[in-house]
């Protein structure tokens, strides 16, 4: 069990160390994925940015995924989902767009005025605090490797065994902490699994970019 997010980060970067001072840019989703993100990013000395994806859930079982949307015009959806609960294409577009706004609100919010990374040629770390179904970090991945990201691994703390597997379609590598047989939730893998608000991500995307700001002016030196 890890004892918070940043635990989970840091645990998680001890796994990717073999990044360190490479051209590598370190990808999280918000909310959660974040702050793990943010501890990845610190270990490695590389570049931190959000990638903004959405679930589509279901309409009367929000917390499960019919599908995601990422930045770019991306767009997954589980047919196995959509087939076994009936939902019909216009109330999938009606999700979409709803989500699509937030998406947007998101982007906005969380890089304050910062151009978006960019990931062209480049190794892209995508980050979550744990998989579930899969839909949205499979998202995540395709808008990386739509950017232009070179070699995409996604790295999480915590997913069943199976998802880690099925994702792999979906990117260069997976990268995973603890991948157990049984389970449940993420949130059953950590002791603190508080929500994690828009402010935080806010302020430790800022954080970050002064710290690549700094870097950067050594490098100069």
């Amino acid at each position: 069990m890890f004892s918070d997010r940043a635990d989970a980060g840091r645990r998680l970067a001890s796994k990717l160390a073999s990044l360190h001072g490479s051209d590598v840019v370190v990808l999280g989703l918000p909310r959660g994925g974040v702050p793990v993100a943010f501890e990845v990013a610190t270990e490695l000395g590389a570049p931190l940015d959000v990638i903004v994806v959405r679930k589509l859930g279901l309409p009367y079982q929000p917390e499960l995924a019919m599908g995601a949307i990422g930045e770019g015009g991306v767009r997954i959806i589980n047919d196995e989902v959509v087939r076994s609960a009936w939902v019909r294409p216009d109330v999938i577009d009606g999700v979409e767009r709803r989500e699509r706004r937030e998406l947007s609100r998101q982007a906005e919010r969380f890089r304050a005025g910062r151009p978006r990374i960019n990931l062209a040629g480049r190794t892209v770390v995508v980050v979550d605090d744990g998989i579930a179904t899969g839909s949205t970090a499979r998202a995540a991945c395709q808008v990386a490797r739509g950017q232009g990201a070179a070699r995409v691994i996604l790295a999480v703390p915590v997913a069943p065994a199976g998802s880690a597997r099925d994702l792999r379609d979906s990117c260069d590598d997976v990268t995973c902490v603890q991948c157990p047989a049984s389970f449940g939730s993420v949130g059953q893998w950590y002791a603190d699994f508080a929500p994690v608000s828009d402010a935080t991500v806010a302020e430790l995307l800022r954080q970050a970019a002064r710290a690549a700001q700094a870097r950067a002016e050594r490098a100069a030196r």
